[in-house]
């Protein structure tokens, strides 16, 4: 891991009394990163997927901060370990900036505690970088019931980076004509064999289902998509099979997937694969229970990589075609979601998983999770629909990145 330390010291300062003064945190730097000492002349030179901090080497650095201030990394955190009036100064500096609506923080104290700062910080830094530029595929149009869901693309490139492609259904009915029920037949047959059970669905069915995943397969490899998004009753209409096992797989091999052509539901599965390195189920809130503070979150599709097994059904809604019904371990979970048209909000919440339910009257993979937190936000508060579930807890990072991108939590 490596670290740029963007420095200011004054030139009233002798350079080997400067470097002296802050030897123990260097040395304390280097032993867990690679630490660059970079000029603050030099600053210009970083690339943009570069991680820095402003080493604040001394006092009387205020202003000349100040002059830098259109290329100064962001957010910018200040790192002072007090020597040479390092700390007073810092603390100038980042009255100054928040003043002009420029994130800020200052590392300063417990050794330790820097070093740790400074990995959560990397992290979340890498996180941003690789966010930057991801492409989210529109697949058809988001379903009409979702009056609440949608993004303002442009807007939320400026804030992510992200870009959003709409693409259109034809291209996948293509593809979906022209691969053949041969060309999937074995690895149909290989993914039936490996499900706990086969219930509604038919061989058929699944050899059809296979088939729309290879054509959406080979629409998101063409448009290198890092997300989509599909229009799935749109795709049951026209070609009668639904997009379940499909997205299922993709999430499975990396490629972010999710229903309903849910803009923002995509968006927060891509932050949290980005972000943890972990799937994410996306579900609806089916019930919710004041009482116990729990609710039930199920949908047709999940990949397949986490379950302990699962079960070949038909999709709920319609009876038809293959929907997934996936058995999870119990355990810690988050749930969260980042709203708002240009993505500017977020929920986010810790539980567990008590109980894989099996109700007749609600989409095939159900879960129900007893959050931490007062569960009636899904009645008073909610962003919507769909929310995002991950085994293990991961709040302090998510709440982390999310604060960092200047979004409000909601609950």
């Amino acid at each position: 891991m490596v670290i740029n330390l963007i420095t200011f010291a004054s030139n009233l300062q002798k350079k080997a009394i400067v470097n002296s003064s802050h030897e123990v945190l260097l040395t304390e730097l280097e032993k867990y990163f690679t630490v660059n000492i970079v000029p603050y002349q030099d600053m210009e030179k970083i690339g943009r997927d570069e991680f820095s901090l402003l080493f604040i080497a001394t006092g009387g650095v205020e202003r000349l901060v100040s002059q830098f201030f259109s290329v100064l990394p962001r957010p910018v955190v200040l790192l002072a370990d007090g020597a040479q009036n390092s700390l007073a100064a810092a603390l100038e500096i980042s009255a100054w900036l928040r003043a002009r609506g420029v994130k800020s923080e200052i590392l300063h104290g417990d050794l330790v505690e820097i070093v740790k700062r400074v990995f959560v910080l990397y992290n979340n830094f890498k996180a941003q970088r690789r966010l930057s530029g991801s492409r989210i595929g529109v697949m058809g149009a988001p379903a009409s019931w979702l009056i609440s869901s949608n993004v303002d693309y442009l807007l939320a490139k400026r804030r992510w980076g992200v870009e959003y492609v709409d693409i259109s259904l034809d291209r996948v009915y293509d593809y979906y004509r022209q691969t053949t029920d041969d060309a999937v037949g074995e690895e149909s047959a290989e993914l039936a064999s490996r499900a706990l059970a086969c219930r509604e669905a038919s061989a058929e069915d699944m050899v059809k289902a296979m088939r729309l995943y290879r054509a959406i397969k080979r629409v998101a490899d063409e448009e290198r998509l890092d997300a989509l998004t599909l229009s799935c009753f749109k795709l049951l209409e026209a070609v009668g099979v639904t997009g379940c096992l499909a997205l299922s797989l993709l999430n499975d091999e990396g490629i972010v997937a999710g229903c309903e052509g849910d803009l923002q539901s995509a968006f927060t599965m891509l932050a949290v694969k980005v972000l943890t390195g972990k799937p994410a189920f996306m579900g609806n809130p089916a019930m919710v229970s004041v009482r116990n503070n729990e609710l039930v979150l199920s949908h047709c599709t999940i990949g397949l990589s986490q379950t302990e097994q699962y079960i070949l059904r038909s999709h709920f809604e319609t009876d038809q075609s293959i929907g997934i019904q996936g058995i999870l371990p119990p355990g810690d979970v988050t749930v969260v979601k980042c709203g708002g048209e240009c993505l500017d909000e977020y929920y986010l919440a810790t539980g567990t998983l008590t109980e894989n339910t099996n109700y007749i009257n609600m989409c095939r993979t159900q879960v129900r999770v007893r959050l931490n937190s007062p569960v009636d936000y899904f009645l008073r508060n909610s962003l919507g629909n769909h929310h995002i579930m991950l085994r293990g807890n991961y709040e302090a990072m998510l709440d982390e990145f999310f604060q960092v991108n200047s979004c409000m939590r909601v609950s």
